[in-house]
């Protein structure tokens, strides 16, 4: 009987053993929230959050991407979910590869982090159609986003697909998930009033839909100011610190959804930035004035790939985020935000426990602290300089701090400044794109694209027949084509007088023959989508066809009446024949959607095979340099490590790039930006796309281009730098809380120039050092006024073969007993070369 029991009591362990085992990373979590912060099982917390998407890097870049979350100092990865990629056909769902939602999720949990859920379905996002799938346009007699049946019974029947999906797999935290919040609809505020009282309806029905699907995590909708009480109105934008009034209820805490880290470009943009200093400001700003949660849009933006960008977007995305395209760190932004998430950690028992109090000290000063007189140590205060031009000095009890212009000091005990928002402790870096040299010359050939004549096309009505409608989202490109037949007596008989094409388009492009002969092209742009086309043309006795290439760059994601968005030509003219101007909308026209090289895949192994390609060579045959609507097909082995890879297209104009089949994206490197420079030229291949060797590129060149300059790049941050002055603060990291009590975990705390270099890269050249006045920014380095003779030497000395170094910020060290320019504030700026150990080139 005993071994009996002791039989059950080991089988009982056991059970508990395995159990735990598979229940580690699973604990089940309540989630509620107060006036002042989320709850996660029982305790307030301060949320750290960055917006990373699945669908724009490929699953193998998953892990490290949200590994370098986690080191950022985020505890929240927040991501939408995107309706079209998942039910691109009418009750056909895919969650498979890149879009593995619940993969994405699950890595996110293993790596200890928590997750928003943007169900949407609406999201906006630069995504092709904010998201919605092209069938649900042709639904009968819906609108989109408004108190309308049709609408809201797609909307409810995906988002109950979406949570049940999420529920099934027990990724809500009160499940053992991650999932700590979820979030319905997108700024509907923004498109609120054109739907008049129906708007108003559709958001009590969303908001109350969602919570019914699941009540056990705060569901928010942002910049949502009449938002139910069911739901948390949040905030999105640069500086919700100043323009946030609050959320919907008094019982609910000051959340920031999007704190956009720089803007999204559309081709044709300048650069977008926004400082470290910025968003650093503007978030120590939020979390002063009791937020509790910060989100950063984007914190790593990723590819568009294929076709998925919304209206003329850009295929890079929020490249100026934390994390580039590529995932590599942006510095300084990426390590000035993970030093302000330490310094705010340091304050949290104040920030969630203490009673925050306002002493103004004048205009734009202003001290902010939190305090908890009846616990020992907590206290926290933020010393606050809103002016834009001019440092201060506030005494805070009984000590003077001095405040750069616009920035905020954190003292994490009221006492000890240990970050201030303006001046960056940690590193900067440069982006480099280096010409691969296992690539080599690439040997091209081509194919042009075929004009379909009048008996292939099939589709035919009396006016060119509205694209987005013809294309169905299938394809950028749909054929318009007519025949018309003219007298000898019809035409100009002026020699040097011809008739003109004229075509009134409603966006996006337009690619123009006339008898097969190439007329011109012609787009508009995100602000005004349509455009006139306009181009002499030869026109002759008898037949002539006339060919339009109307092409789309993505469907609008954004504005009210989704639904009702129109492209494509509308009103063709010819202008100047003998009897005056004859408009032939009328004409009868025939089309088709897609190329033939889309409908054959020209871009795969198999269907380039069918393909009589002609060698492109310099000495030989040139017809397919600068032809429009031609193909081009190569092949090259992977670069050399394993860093990210690019694709350089500077001299081609406007297409499609394929790798081993697969869409990398749009490129629009002739769109120039007012500076007269293209918006993006490079164009990221993913490690995870190639093989080793013979790897099939394929371009789809629209409007003409020179192939031969393509050339494959390699992507590293390899060039880092530091910029210290005397004002700054040591870094963050030399103090830690153990308890109540905040103390310093080196002996000797002074401010220095930190460097290191990513990976197991070492500092193989000390590039530019300079001690005295120097100016500049991380790669173009100058000298100043002052200069110690000696900083390079002392650099290397420091810093060159080690992986990493710090360089004191001393006087001592760089003057000796002699300063050569007293009279001047001290900086020490450093820049360093990375490179692998062992390899002596840079």
């Amino acid at each position: 009987m005993a071994h009996q029991h002791y039989r059950i009591l080991v089988l009982a362990l056991l059970l508990l053993l395995a159990s735990s085992a598979a229940g580690v990373g699973r604990k089940k979590k309540t989630v509620t929230y107060d006036s002042r912060s989320i709850i996660i099982d029982g305790s307030r917390e301060l949320l750290f959050s960055g917006s990373i998407h699945y669908p724009r890097s490929p699953p193998e870049m998953w892990p490290e991407l949200i590994q370098q979350a986690k080191e950022g100092g985020l505890n929240v990865i927040q991501t939408y979910v995107f309706w079209n990629l998942h039910e691109p056909v009418q009750g056909q769902f895919n969650f498979d590869g890149n879009n593995d939602i619940v993969k994405f999720i699950k890595m996110i949990g293993e790596q200890g982090l928590y997750v928003t859920l943007r169900v949407g379905p609406y999201i906006e996002a630069e995504w092709n159609a904010g998201g919605f799938p092209y069938w649900l346009r042709e639904v009968p007699n819906i609108t989109f986003r408004s108190y309308n049946e049709p609408f809201m019974h797609h909307m409810q029947r995906y988002t109950d697909t979406i949570i049940d999906l999420m529920k099934k797999n027990k990724l809500f935290a009160p499940q053992g998930g991650p999932i700590i919040m979820a979030q319905i609809e997108n700024e509907y505020n923004n498109v609120q009033l054109a739907y008049r009282d129906l708007g108003k309806k559709y958001v009590d029905w969303a908001a109350n839909m969602a919570v019914s699907l699941y009540d056990q995590v705060p569901w928010v909708m942002c910049k949502q100011k009449d938002a139910p009480p069911t739901v948390i109105s949040t905030c999105n934008g640069r500086h919700c610190g100043e323009t946030f009034r609050g959320s919907n209820g008094p019982n609910k805490p000051t959340l920031w959804t999007e704190n956009w880290t720089a803007q999204y470009r559309t081709f044709g943009d300048p650069p977008a930035q926004r400082a470290a200093e910025d968003i650093a400001f503007a978030v120590a700003l939020f979390f002063a004035r009791n937020g509790t949660l910060n989100n950063y849009y984007m914190y790593h933006g990723g590819t568009n790939f294929g076709r998925t960008s919304s209206s003329f977007v850009t295929t890079r995305y929020y490249d100026e985020a934390p994390l580039d395209e590529y995932g590599l760190p942006r510095e300084p932004k990426f390590g000035h935000l993970r030093d302000l998430h330490r310094a705010l950690r340091l304050s949290k028992k104040a920030l969630l426990w203490g009673t925050p109090s306002v002493q103004q000290i004048e205009q734009d000063l202003q001290v902010i602290t939190y305090d908890n007189p009846n616990v020992q140590n907590v206290c926290a205060a933020f010393l606050i300089n809103n002016r834009t031009t001019t440092p201060a000095t506030i005494s805070f009890r009984g000590v003077d701090y001095y405040l750069p212009a616009k920035s905020i000091s954190i003292l994490p005990d009221c006492k000890t400044v240990v970050y201030n928002t303006v001046t960056i402790a940690s590193q900067h870096n440069s982006r480099n794109f280096e010409e691969s040299s296992k690539v080599g010359v690439l040997d091209w050939e081509f194919f042009p694209e075929s004009i379909p004549s009048m008996d292939q096309l099939s589709q035919e009505s009396k006016a060119p027949l509205e694209l987005y409608g013809l294309t169905k989202d299938t394809s950028d490109y749909a054929w318009y084509r007519t025949s018309i037949h003219f007298d000898k007596r019809d035409l100009p008989m002026k020699a040097g007088v011809l008739p003109v094409l004229q075509a009134l388009s409603l966006g996006h492009a337009l690619l123009a023959f006339v008898n097969g002969e190439y007329i011109g092209f012609q787009h508009g742009n995100n602000i005004e989508k349509s455009f006139v086309f306009q181009k002499p043309i030869s026109l002759k006795p008898g037949v002539n066809e006339i060919s339009l290439l109307g092409m789309t760059v993505g469907f609008p994601n954004s504005g009210a009446y989704m639904e009702k968005r129109f492209a494509g030509p509308r009103v063709v003219t010819l202008q100047g024949l003998m009897s005056g101007t004859l408009d032939i909308t009328m004409n009868n026209w025939k089309h088709q959607v897609g190329l033939n090289g889309e409908r054959l895949q020209y871009f795969t192994e198999e269907g380039s095979s069918k393909v009589g390609w002609k060698k492109l060579n310099a000495a030989g045959n040139l017809g397919g340099v600068n032809a429009p609507l031609t193909w081009y097909k190569t092949y090259f082995d992977a670069p050399e490590g394993n860093g990210p890879v690019a694709i350089q297209m500077d001299k081609m104009a406007k297409g499609m790039i394929w790798v081993n089949g697969r869409n990398i994206g749009r490129y629009w490197v002739s769109f120039l930006s007012p500076l007269g420079q293209p918006t993006q030229s490079e164009y990221h291949i993913p490690r995870a796309f190639l093989k080793q060797t013979k790897n099939l590129l394929v371009v789809l060149e629209e409007t003409g281009g020179d192939p031969r300059e393509i050339k494959l790049v390699t992507v590293n941050r390899d060039t880092i730098c530091s910029f210290i002055t005397e004002y700054h603060p040591p870094q963050v990291k030399s103090w830690v809380r153990t308890g109540d009590q905040m103390r310093a975990v080196v002996e000797n705390i002074t401010s220095g120039a930190h460097l290191n270099c990513p990976g197991n890269k070492v500092i193989k050249a000390i590039e530019f050092a300079s001690f005295g006045d120097p100016y500049g920014v991380c790669g173009t380095f100058a000298i100043g006024e002052c200069n110690a003779p000696n900083a390079l030497q002392i650099a290397e000395q420091y810093c060159k073969g080690k992986k990493e170094c710090t360089i004191p910020m001393d006087k001592g060290l760089f003057f000796g007993a002699n300063d050569a320019c007293p009279h001047i504030a001290k900086t020490l700026a450093v820049q360093a070369r990375c490179g692998n150990p062992g390899n002596n080139s840079s």
